[in-house]
């Protein structure tokens, strides 16, 4: 069986000629107004199956963002705020260092924490690990409705029943730009790899980006002073980071 490490190795970029990316995300809870596009558009475009309402009642909905309400104040002065809540991809993610298949990683190229579906074994150590409970576990078979499974993405797998899933950032739409971008014999620009919770918020209150370039929106939020991070104490490093609503 190979360690984590070995993976790790196996997966490092042969193609020197892309930068480092820390790819992170701003998601600015003045504007979130908990529509939930995010959430059905990482849905579609993740081939995200649907759970029926008794698997629901017993939290095993399927969701790769969850929608988080924070309440602040005493009845009957109560502020309601609604968070949305991906993988936040750490810098130091503890998810990893449990996994005893190397299924879940860490690329040092991208800074995105990634998942190999053909290694995971279901023994759920990287759910319990995480302390911000944003990995969800396979408990059926996928199953579409009716015609719906004619319009799965073919650019993302279907998830066999047993495994542990989480969101990825959209790696695939990285990929496919990086794959644009090689074929046209240059970089990646602005608004080549945008996820799909990130195009699809109507009140663009979800920034994407390169952490690693100061010139990027990300990289200028991230400073702002209403950011925060979530359990930042935990020494995790998220790089998903909110903006307070005020």
């Amino acid at each position: 069986m190979s360690s984590s490490k070995e993976v790790h190795k196996e997966l490092k970029p042969l193609n020197k000629i892309w930068p480092v990316w820390r790819w992170g995300m701003v998601i600015d809870l003045n504007k979130c107004t908990g529509c939930q596009a995010c959430v059905l558009a990482c849905k579609a475009e993740n081939n995200i199956p649907f759970k029926a309402k008794k698997e629901s009642l017993e939290d095993r909905e399927m969701s790769w963002i969850h929608m988080t309400l924070l309440y602040k104040g005493r009845y009957p002065n109560v502020k309601m705020s609604f968070i949305p809540v991906p993988c936040l991809h750490c810098e130091k993610p503890p998810c990893i260092k449990v996994c005893p298949v190397g299924a879940t990683y860490f690329s040092e190229e991208t800074g995105i924490v990634g998942q190999i579906y053909a290694r995971c074994i279901g023994c759920r150590y990287c759910t319990v690990a995480c302390p911000y409970t944003v990995r969800v576990f396979n408990w059926y078979p996928p199953v579409w409705p009716g015609d719906m499974k004619r319009y799965t993405n073919p650019d993302v797998s279907k998830r066999p029943r047993g495994v542990v899933e989480k969101c990825t950032f959209c790696s695939h739409r990285l990929n496919a730009a990086k794959d644009r971008a090689r074929r046209e014999k240059r970089e990646l620009k602005k608004g080549d790899y945008v996820p799909a919770c990130v195009e699809s918020c109507p009140a663009n209150a979800i920034y994407f980006g390169d952490l690693n370039d100061p010139n990027s929106t990300v990289s200028r939020l991230k400073k702002d002073t209403r950011a925060f991070r979530f359990m930042e104490d935990l020494g995790t490093e998220p790089k998903v980071i909110y903006l307070r609503k005020v």
